[in-house]
């Protein structure tokens, strides 16, 4: 991999103004330009001239870019491409559908050698835990109904959605018992509850409910990680709990972090108008803003971009001044590895995306080209800082 030197890059603006540019290149320009554009502090005597040249090229020539439907569904990876940048970072590396930048040469050898071992990334896989206790593997059972509670039919259509629907002309009486979907390490999934409520669970996550809501409100328990498009239903107030945590909705767009091996509890919101709740402290938030519980049960909240928390459910990991651990407390959830640390770790901050459905070795390439050197032995990964040797 060579730097992109102020020839090469010319002769890719040549391209891109003539409209005959390849889609890798167009999105490399695009990247560059966005990298720049939104982080001006990162323009130096040495990028500032190819800077200005793409900016003339992107004002002038708008329909030599390639069209907005295809590059619209890839744009949110190539936005913030920031892995412990510095002005003189000057190296782009495509891995998995995303361009990184770093500060020094692959050992190609070595990571050829570690790919032919990669850990694929997880998927959909759940398991289904009825009211009699009895349980079904949702990645193996077929479409169509697949339990019947209560005159509830429980369908997994062929999205892999699960979806509950009421019997015909079938009234509920009294208690109706509770189901749990739980997901493992490198599992994900999708269901819509009773109420038509739609959640996607993180990997290492569940979420118990009842087979019917029949009550004043709508009550589910959450462990790990999900994302909640609630229904509409200003009569019964749906909500979740989530240890010490209850957050009180009428119909809104939210997602909820809530993994035991997490310092806080992060309630995020998108859309609409939530309660959060914890011991005697309670306050509301609204779109864009973010409720931590900490350890000792104190609540705040704060404004955070909302694209970076919600990343995962859009098949992204998405860092941004994250340290090593963060990182790799989500890597290890969703590869379903371990991860041990050999000796001290500096305060490093990472800044980047990198799609979900990487192999676990180009992830693991990101993190080696800044200094952390990964041992695999079966599942377990041990980090060891290089201190830039």
């Amino acid at each position: 991999m060579k730097d992109i030197d102020k020839q090469y890059f010319r002769q890719m603006l040549i391209r891109y103004r003539k409209g005959i540019a390849s889609v890798e290149e167009i999105k490399l320009l695009e990247s560059f330009y966005d990298l720049f554009d939104v982080n001006d502090d990162l323009i130096t005597d040495d990028n500032e001239e190819m800077f200005w040249d793409l900016q003339q090229r992107m004002k002038y020539n708008l329909n030599a870019r390639i069209t907005k439907e295809t590059i619209r569904p890839n744009r949110f990876i190539y936005r913030r491409l920031l892995l412990r940048l510095s002005a003189a970072a000057a190296l782009f590396l495509l891995i998995g559908g995303s361009i990184w930048v770093f500060r020094k040469p692959i050992d190609r050898a070595a990571f050829d050698l570690k790919a032919k071992n990669s850990i694929r990334p997880g998927g959909n896989r759940a398991t289904l835990q009825l009211a009699n206790g009895s349980k079904i593997d949702l990645s193996t059972a077929n479409n169509g109904v697949i339990a019947k509670q209560a005159g509830i039919f429980i369908h997994k259509n062929a999205q892999g959605l699960i979806v509950y629907t009421l019997g015909a002309n079938h009234k509920i009486h009294g208690l109706t018992g509770q189901n749990t979907i739980s997901t493992p390490k490198g599992g994900q999934y999708q269901v819509v509850l009773p109420d038509g409520t739609q959640v996607t669970l993180n990997a290492a996550s569940s979420i118990t409910y009842p087979v019917v809501f029949n009550g004043g409100e709508r009550l589910v328990r959450l462990t790990g990680e999900a994302y909640f498009e609630v229904a509409k239903d200003r009569l019964h107030p749906f909500k979740v709990n989530s240890g010490s945590q209850t957050v009180t909705v009428l119909g809104t767009h939210f997602n909820i972090n809530a993994y035991d091996n997490e310092a806080t509890v992060k309630t995020t919101l998108l859309e609409g108008l939530v309660d959060v709740t914890a011991g005697s402290a309670e306050t509301k938030i609204t779109p864009g803003q973010q409720t931590i519980l900490n350890a000792d049960g104190q609540l705040s909240k704060k404004s955070v971009d909302i694209d970076k928390e919600v990343a995962w459910k859009n098949g992204l990991f998405s860092f941004a001044g994250d340290d090593l651990k963060t990182i790799m407390r989500q890597v290890a959830r969703w590869y379903d590895v371990d991860v041990s640390y050999n000796g001290n770790l500096p305060d490093e901050k990472f800044y980047g995306e990198i799609t979900r459905s990487s192999r676990l070795a180009d992830v693991l390439r990101i993190m080696e080209l800044n200094n952390v050197h990964f041992d695999i032995n079966g599942r377990h990964l041990t980090a060891t800082y290089t201190s830039g040797k």
